[in-house]
């Protein structure tokens, strides 16, 4: 018998071929439905990878950008340390005095001698009548305080006296806020109506901010210092410093922390002279930079506040007011761009 065309058997050997191919596929598929035990587990376990690796990230992400929302407690060797005055729990008026020079006298009649007080050169040409602006700025302070019952009375200042001897040689370490202090102490501000006495109790609703570099630590390391001594944040501040910067904290720090504007007060007191050439001095070294730089943490303004501070101190408040470390880490690359994270004061409007 002859062979059969090629062609012939060509089509049977496709035909076959159709035939395996279908049965098997359909085969195939049907495995491929039929879901075992390991594959199960598998899925189960990739599943919980990804949820681990999204919680993981998710987390990292908040506490990058928002570090107030990671709740965070300081370790017990610094709370046994701390003992608040429960009569200051309640306090809820905040009155900060910046600091604007050191005295290093101790008498009350040294006061206002320009020689009792460190200067910056600026301050010099300004004599015994700028001092008094300064006298007069504690003065006001103290006497808010006293009228008040609920408010706490802060100095805020680092800038230390560097003395005569130059800048290699550091030899005090006094601050603007413990002079300030150390002046009102020194004149019986707190006890107006008892006898002067070199021994004068501590009045408890005055305390110092000792790390401030610049106006915009005076406001917000005193809100921190505020939540160190009483525990919680105020719900009413008052500034008292002068008028010539009443534009710069009304207008750019209180908009930098988003204080609350019918909660805020800034009393001016300016020298007894006009001094046109210091307000000039203030918009061009003072209102005009942080309307560029908000937070103060780039260049010129970054450049100060490391040149105020010599002996490389640095504050407490990431620990004992960690509301604020979103705040206080805050220097955006647009340096315009306000702060966004959550703050204890956003439920006072």
């Amino acid at each position: 018998m002859l062979p059969s065309p090629i062609s012939s058997n060509r089509r049977g050997a496709s035909q076959h071929l159709r035939k395996f191919s279908s049965s098997d596929l359909k085969r195939a598929l049907s495995l491929l439905r039929t879901r075992s035990r390991f594959t199960n587990l598998s899925i189960v376990i990739l599943a919980g990878c990804f949820c681990v690796s999204f919680l993981y990230n998710l987390a990292f992400i908040f506490s990058s950008s928002s570090p107030s929302l990671v709740p965070y407690t300081p370790p017990q060797s610094i709370l046994s340390t701390i003992a608040r005055n429960a009569s200051l729990e309640n306090l809820s008026h905040l009155v900060i005095v910046p600091g604007h020079a050191i005295w290093t006298g101790t008498q009350p009649d040294q006061v206002l001698e320009v020689d009792q007080w460190t200067l910056e050169e600026y301050q010099r040409g300004g004599g015994s009548y700028r001092i008094s602006a300064f006298v007069e700025h504690i003065r006001r302070g103290v006497e808010l305080t006293l009228k008040d019952d609920s408010s706490l009375l802060i100095f805020s200042g680092q800038v230390f006296d560097l003395g005569n001897t130059g800048q290699t040689r550091l030899q005090s370490t006094t601050t603007e806020a413990e002079s300030y202090m150390r002046l009102a102490m020194t004149l019986g501000l707190f006890h107006p109506d008892s006898e002067r006495t070199s021994h004068e109790p501590q009045f408890p609703r005055a305390t110092t901010e000792t790390y401030a570099l610049d106006s915009y630590q005076n406001f917000l390391f005193s809100l921190a210092r505020f939540h160190e001594i009483t525990g919680r944040y105020p719900l009413q501040v008052t500034i008292v410093g002068y008028e010539m910067k009443r534009r710069r904290f009304e207008e750019l720090h209180r908009t930098a922390l988003r204080f609350p504007a019918q909660h805020f007060e800034y009393i001016g007191i300016e020298p007894s002279t006009n001094e046109e050439s210091a307000r000039i001095g203030e918009v061009k070294n003072g209102y005009a930079p942080y309307k560029l730089d908000l937070y103060g943490c780039h260049d010129f303004l970054l450049a100060k506040r490391r040149a105020r501070n010599p002996f490389l101190r640095f504050h407490s408040y990431h620990a004992s007011a960690p509301e604020l470390r979103g705040l206080l880490e805050w220097c955006p690359d647009d340096e315009r761009m306000v702060y966004n994270g959550p703050l204890p004061w956003d439920l006072y409007e």
